[in-house]
Order: structure tokens, then C-alpha cells, then sequence
């Protein structure tokens, strides 16, 4: 029997172990992502090994960016975050070697994994088991689009949980909107006690940082409804926090007051 667990260089989403490669990518062939158009494309993790580098890079006390050249599927950025109760990993990557997993080690290692939504779940497995088994927490509302099942996973109900026992302050909170499970991260130590909010692509920065967006799809341009954003609302508004950080970039200036006045002026143009 084969071992090969095939990779979609698309969305970098990993499938268990198959003698043949999946019919198609569940991620891919969803309206929010895309199928290549050359058409469904397979890789390993084994075959990317030595063509690709994660690096690491400090950009605030407590948090490092962890960063794929040449990109693999989306090209996002994982966050490791440094905390007194231990380290979690925010968002994941399907790139994953020695090296990552020796310089994350060295910065303490790994306590806990948090997604946001099932295009960064991409090889998250491979990611707890390198690490010991560390729990994977994701909502349970997302559950449908988890590739590869395992039980490191832990889905979450309701609307938060916090993945580090001796940090409540840190949570993991569902907004919904891109996908009906997509969470942010709300860390409120960071940035010197000033609060810092993680989105994915929940809450994405603007081509202006000053300013964030919303949307279904990306790549497809299918925007969010009312409804939708009114709820992001609701769960960013009690947050105080200065900085925000998408799965690609930062916001600039008051974050919390980009969300806010974003949210209008996106409500009024699509009513328009």
C-alpha cells in the first residue's frame, strides 16, 4: 500500500494517505477558492522538500512571522506567537521542513495550533505531529472542509475557546463570514497590553492599510452581505485592541477603528 499523502499545489491543502491521487480538491472545487486553470494538479510535501524556504522573522515583541519562498498555494504568512503559558502557531502553512521545525524548537516550541478557516489547513497535521501532538483547534461549523481528519483536532462550539489553559486572556474567536467557522485570534497582552487581533483573511487589510475589507470569496470577488459583516462587527467591538494582522500584512493606525468605520463605508457601497 502506498504512503503518499497528496498535496494541492493550488490551496496547498494536504489529503490522507492514497495509492492515487483524489478525484478532486474539496477546497479548490468550493466557490471560494479556484480550480487551477491548467486544470487539478498533485504534490507531496516530499517532493517540494529543498525547493522551497520557511523564514522566520520578529516583527513584534512575542510575534514572528513564518513566511514560504517560493510560495505554496496561497501564500500566506503563520504567526507564532510567544507567550508566558507557551507558543501557539496562528494559521498554517503547507510548506513544512527540518529547518522550520528546528527553529521553532528553538524559540520553545509549539503548545497549541489555531486556523482561521479551511484555506490555511493546508498540512496542519503534519505540523502537530512534528511538535508532539499538539492540539489543533478549529470551529466545529468547519468541520466539512477538514481533508485530512485526525485526532489532534479539536473542534470548538459556540463562539470562543481558548487553546492555552493558563491564558485565557488568548482566544480564538468564530466571526463567521468567509466560511460560517472563520475565527480570529484575539491576543489583548500584545503590543505592550494594547491588544492585537489576528483575522486570516476573515478581516483582510486594504490596498490603504489605514482601511480593511470584507468578502465570500477572494480570488472570485463575490462580496459578503449586510448581514455577515454586522456580525464581525458585533465580535470585533467589545475587543480593544491597537494592531491587526491578517494572513498577510498589518494594518496601520488604530486598528479597531479601521475595522469599525470599514464595515460602514463597505455597508454603504453595497447598497448602492
Amino acid at each position: 500500500m502506498s504512503d503518499t499523502m497528496y498535496l494541492c499545489p493550488t490551496c496547498g491543502t494536504q489529503y490522507p494517505v492514497e495509492d492515487a491521487p483524489p478525484a478532486s480538491c474539496l477546497i479548490c472545487e468550493d466557490d471560494r477558492q479556484y480550480v487551477s486553470p491548467g486544470g487539478q494538479r498533485w504534490t507531496t510535501l516530499e517532493k517540494l522538500h529543498g525547493a522551497h524556504t520557511n523564514t522566520l522573522a520578529g516583527i513584534a515583541p512575542g510575534i514572528t512571522t513564518i513566511a514560504t519562498s517560493p510560495t505554496v498555494g496561497i501564500g500566506q504568512r503563520a504567526y507564532l506567537l510567544r507567550t508566558p503559558a507557551g507558543n501557539v502557531l496562528w494559521d498554517c502553512l503547507a510548506y513544512l521542513d527540518q529547518p522550520t521545525i528546528a527553529a521553532i524548537q528553538a524559540r520553545g516550541g509549539l503548545a497549541a495550533i489555531a486556523i482561521s478557516h479551511p484555506h490555511f489547513y493546508t498540512t496542519m497535521v503534519d505540523w502537530s505531529h512534528a511538535f508532539g501532538g499538539v492540539p489543533i483547534y478549529l470551529h466545529s461549523d468547519n468541520q466539512p472542509w477538514v481533508a485530512r481528519p485526525d485526532p489532534v483536532i479539536r473542534y470548538f462550539e459556540g463562539e470562543s475557546v481558548a487553546p492555552l489553559p493558563d491564558s485565557p486572556g488568548l482566544r480564538v474567536i468564530r466571526l463567521g463570514g468567509h466560511f460560517p467557522g472563520s475565527a480570529v485570534l484575539y491576543w489583548p497582552q500584545a503590543a505592550e497590553g494594547a491588544g492585537a487581533l489576528f483575522t486570516g483573511d476573515t478581516i483582510m487589510v486594504a490596498a490603504d492599510p489605514r482601511w480593511v475589507s470584507f468578502m465570500y470569496s477572494f480570488p472570485n470577488r463575490i462580496p459578503l452581505g449586510e448581514r455577515s459583516i454586522r456580525r464581525i462587527v458585533a465580535g470585533v467591538e467589545p475587543l480593544a485592541f491597537s494592531r491587526l494582522f491578517d494572513g498577510w500584512t498589518e494594518a496601520q493606525g488604530d486598528a479597531r477603528d479601521a475595522v469599525l468605520r470599514s464595515a460602514e463605508r463597505y455597508i454603504t457601497h453595497i447598497h448602492d
